[in-house]
């Protein structure tokens, strides 16, 4: 399997890569464990991989300049760089000094979340998030079912998988405990925090509130929060904050909070196969990380008031608009009240309905809001447009 996975080509993401050497000749590439950060490094053309978990690797670069003037000219792959002693120093030195040398360097959390680097390289890098599969990705891999890729999740390995990863899953929450948490925050109390995210794992897509985990996981709601940002630091969970400037009739502070990936919400869920009312929640999760990975970013919101009416996500652009996207796995599911509620406070911006049934681009309206009906390859081509503004 790891022969083939080496073989497959993610254009989309390949495409990516080049982009950024083009901007920046340092290219940080983050992603949660076995994404296929590694592969996708290999499968560059004329690059020299280089895996920094290897201590010949790692005594190579201790003398900085010394391998720079080596490699000049030359595309790397610094693969795991958090595991050299001061990885800030080496990708800074090449920005600065050694322009004509592209590298590519990999971690599995944000470059600021290890302790390691004492800079993290602003205005000297550019930064690719490799998120678990999206639609562009399915047309690569022998098994593109739509409801596969649901219940099977994004991560290649566990997409190839010949029989339900059960266990994979299991050493992959140990792994990530070893290696991303226990190295980079030094938290102490394993059970504790790995109950948390199990726990989030299994409700995700839902409104967080901090004291209906603190009993569970025996720890504080000031230790939850804590917990909370070091599984986003580390991509395993999205944070969407809701969208609000009515303050007295919308919902203002709790986020919702979504799993990296819709293989470990069934396996937390204890799902092995797929009813008909499950795939809405997986869909809503597919769509948000289309929308993460072409749009790279965080930075999107949900709206709810207080009436109960939600929008599944907004985009905030600069001007003021707001792009509404409702995600539903079946168009003849949707209810277009909740746009209208929305609409009625926000009436600038694009509608969109994304679901998987669509398959000719149409619009409807309802009422004064008008709602294009789109699927996921229609929403890739509109993506660029509505990229959203910075925070």
């Amino acid at each position: 399997m790891q022969y083939y996975l080496h073989m497959v080509a993610r254009q989309f993401w390949i495409e990516k890569v080049e982009e950024s050497w083009k901007k920046r000749n340092i290219l940080w590439l983050s992603g949660v464990r076995r994404v296929g950060k590694t592969c996708l490094g290999m499968s560059l053309q004329n690059v020299t991989y280089l895996d920094c978990e290897l201590p010949s690797t790692r005594r190579a670069l201790e003398d900085p300049e010394a391998f720079l003037d080596a490699h000049r000219g030359q595309r790397l792959v610094l693969d795991e760089v958090h595991r050299l002693q001061n990885p800030s120093e080496v990708l800074k030195i090449a920005a600065d000094h050694y322009p004509e040398v592209r590298i590519l360097a990999t971690g599995s959390s944000s470059l600021g979340a290890s302790a390691r680097f004492r800079d993290t390289l602003s205005g000297r890098k550019h930064e690719l998030w490799l998120t678990p599969l999206i639609t562009q990705d399915l047309s690569y891999f022998e098994r593109p079912s739509l409801e596969y890729r649901l219940l099977r999740g994004g991560l290649p390995p566990f997409f190839l998988a010949e029989a339900n990863p059960e266990k994979e899953y299991q050493e992959w929450l140990d792994a990530y405990w070893a290696k991303d948490i226990l190295e980079l925050f030094r938290l102490e109390r394993r059970f504790s925090f790995m109950r948390f995210a199990e726990m989030l794992f299994a409700q995700s897509g839902g409104m967080f509130e901090a004291s209906r985990f603190a009993a569970p996981c025996e720890v504080s709601r000031t230790t939850i929060a804590n917990y909370l940002s070091v599984l986003e630091a580390t991509y395993a969970v999205h944070l969407l904050r809701p969208f609000s400037t009515h303050r007295s009739t919308e919902i203002v502070s709790a986020p919702k909070v979504y799993a990296f990936d819709t293989g470990f919400v069934c396996f937390h869920k204890g799902w092995t196969s797929l009813r008909t009312e499950d795939l809405g929640l997986l869909w809503e999760h597919f769509v948000l990380n289309e929308l993460q990975a072409r749009l790279q970013t965080r930075s999107i919101h949900y709206w709810r008031d207080k009436a109960g009416h939600e929008v599944d996500f907004v985009l905030k652009h600069a001007g003021g608009r707001l792009t509404a996207i409702e995600s539903k796995w079946s168009a003849s599911a949707f209810d277009a009240s909740s746009l209208n509620a929305f609409r009625r406070k926000y009436p600038q911006g694009n509608n969109f309905l994304i679901s998987q049934d669509s398959r000719q681009r149409h619009t409807r309206r309802f009422h004064a809001v008008q709602v294009e009906y789109l699927n996921l390859h229609d929403l890739a081509g509109e993506l660029e447009k509505l990229r959203p503004a910075r925070q």
